[in-house]
């Protein structure tokens, strides 16, 4: 079983940048497949961005070319890097672990605003 705490969302403007850290504790870190998904206020949750056990990312069409997922194996933390946010982005964004269960962070918000 794995905890995992999210941290480092905020209020940011148009064109600017966060970096969402998802740490986890209580079980193997690095055999996890990991990812980030985002929920805004009526719709359903979707995947972000998404990285395996070995290293291999894929992306939501809407944030390919602006977010970057990069895991720290050694630090149990995984990395959602956000450049050129844009007001769409707004959405509570909740770290996601996989191996044979699903676990959930708590999520942290995210508000793209000018």
């Amino acid at each position: 079983q794995v905890q995992l705490v999210e941290s480092g969302g905020g209020l940011v403007q148009p064109g600017g940048s966060l970096r969402l850290s998802c740490a986890a504790s209580g079980s193997i870190f690095s055999i996890y497949n990991m990812g980030w998904y985002r929920q805004a206020p009526g719709k359903q949750r979707e995947l972000v961005a998404a990285i395996t056990s070995g290293g291999s990312t894929n992306y939501a069409d809407s944030v390919k070319g602006r977010f970057t997922i990069s895991r720290d194996n050694a630090k149990n933390t995984v990395y959602l890097q956000m450049n050129s946010l844009k007001p769409e982005d707004t959405a509570v964004y909740y770290c996601h672990a996989n191996f044979k269960f699903d676990y959930w962070g708590q999520g942290t918000q995210v508000a793209v605003s000018s």
